[in-house]
């Protein structure tokens, strides 16, 4: 019996230490506003986290686990991270220690296998809530009535470009191993370039770098920038490798519905504004229907910018689509803000992800989605801003050559911008001076 005992006590030893958790690796993603530390595990590990202060430290106890490699150093640019350390205890378990530049707020959480990675443990580090900024009101849709001889002063229209994953998050991934953050962050960085010449446009990236930024987050900081348009750059996949051409999309009318409900419902985002109206003080009829007429009106401004893009795109090649998809995605959902998400290409296609990988492609692309932006920009620029104020009215001795060499544009973009059939004015006439390009 005594035998068997042992046995038994030897073999709950070694089932306990064939148990044990490896950590594979440790990644560090920091960003502008939050830093991501992963933790490649074995499986699935029980942990416990806790904050120490004076100094601010996090501390992670990882049980019955092991450290495979050593721990990276934090980056100096890194807003929270100072170091990281760890620590055997209890005969098996591990302790790793965060030590912070700042007070933070942690959360833990555990994600799944996926076609890249294992089991990961994701800790992520952001402001404490007490030293958040307080919300900054949206900025009205339609233009502000001015006080009588107040001097207008006229704005860029801001475009806020979303590169889709990044971090840990790579997105699609294409035949030769290509990953779509990487892909989609170079041709926002080309749009951006794009914009910074454009006279009246001002380019907001939503990240600048290989971090991870969440998708209602994404719809945040658009809205604290004020954005007049959100455009979301991503490169599709699909099990068929034949599959190919670009797709726009807009935010589908059951998203709008489903997003709708839950900004009513949410207490914190139903005292926000929506084109400038606060609901916090409005019965749940009137909440809804105001919410509902802005609604309305981003999704039809949203169409009819996607539909400018998808047109521009078209002159590229093939697209996937014909005409303006509708779906839900969540980074389409902010209801005082005409957004639209473009898939590029197929990364899947090994033809097309030879493109997605090329400068010059990726510049004809940012050259085609600016085109239908500000082709539906010029349409629809408020009273308020550069782009609609460029307007030259015709005095005796005017001619089309003069007024383009006064502007610095083209005869030709004049003769576009105002449909002119021929190149003979009148005085009084009214000419739109179409954006300087290249200045």
């Amino acid at each position: 019996m005594r035998f068997f005992g042992l046995l038994i006590s030897l073999l709950v030893v070694l089932d306990c230490a064939a148990a044990q958790v490896d950590i594979e690796n440790v990644r560090l993603w920091p960003a502008p506003k939050h830093t991501r530390v992963v933790f490649d595990v074995g499986a699935p590990v029980p942990h416990s986290l806790f904050v120490l202060e004076k100094p601010s430290r996090i501390v992670i106890d990882l049980r019955n686990a092991r450290l495979r490699r050593a721990i990276p150093v934090a980056a100096s640019e890194d807003s929270f991270l100072a170091g990281i350390r760890s620590a055997s205890r209890n005969r098996g378990d591990l302790r790793v220690v965060l030590d912070l530049k700042q007070a933070a707020r942690a959360k833990s959480f555990l994600l799944k296998p996926n076609a890249k990675y294992g089991h990961r443990l994701v800790i992520d580090l952001q402001v404490p809530v007490s030293a958040k900024q307080p919300k900054q009101p949206v900025r009205q849709i339609t233009a502000t009535k001015l006080k009588p001889k107040a001097k207008v002063k006229l704005r860029d229209l801001v475009i806020a470009i979303d590169a889709g994953h990044g971090g840990e998050d790579p997105g699609a991934l294409g035949a030769r191993g290509s990953k779509e953050k990487i892909v989609v962050m170079q041709i926002a960085r080309q749009l951006e370039k794009l914009i910074r010449r454009e006279r009246g446009l001002r380019a907001v990236m939503v990240r600048r770098g290989d971090y991870y930024v969440g998708l209602r987050e994404r719809m945040r900081i658009a809205r604290r920038e004020k954005a007049d348009l959100f455009v979301s750059i991503h490169a599709d996949a699909f099990k068929d490798s034949r599959v190919r051409g670009s797709s726009v999309y807009v935010l589908s009318h059951n998203g709008a519905s489903s997003e709708a409900a839950k900004w009513l419902a949410d207490q914190e985002n139903s005292a926000d504004l929506i084109g400038g109206v606060s609901l916090d003080d409005k019965d749940d009829l009137l909440a809804s229907v105001l919410l509902d007429l802005s609604q309305t009106a981003t999704l039809s401004a949203s169409t009819d910018a996607a539909g400018d893009i998808l047109k521009q795109l078209k002159g590229l090649g093939k697209t996937h689509k014909r005409r303006v998809q509708r779906a839900g995605f969540m980074v389409l959902k902010s209801p005082d803000i005409p957004s639209i998400l473009i898939e590029t290409a197929f990364i899947s296609n090994p033809a097309e992800e030879r493109k997605l990988l090329s400068p010059r492609h990726q510049r004809s692309l940012a050259a085609a989605i600016l085109k239908g932006v500000r082709a539906h920009l010029e349409r629809t620029a408020p009273p308020d801003s550069l782009l609609a104020a460029r307007k030259h009215v015709i005095a005796r001795g005017d001619t089309l050559s003069k007024i383009a060499n006064h502007y610095r544009v083209s005869m030709d973009a004049l003769r576009t911008a105002n449909a002119l059939p021929h190149d003979k004015l009148f005085t009084g006439q009214i000419l739109r001076i179409p954006p300087t390009h290249g200045s």
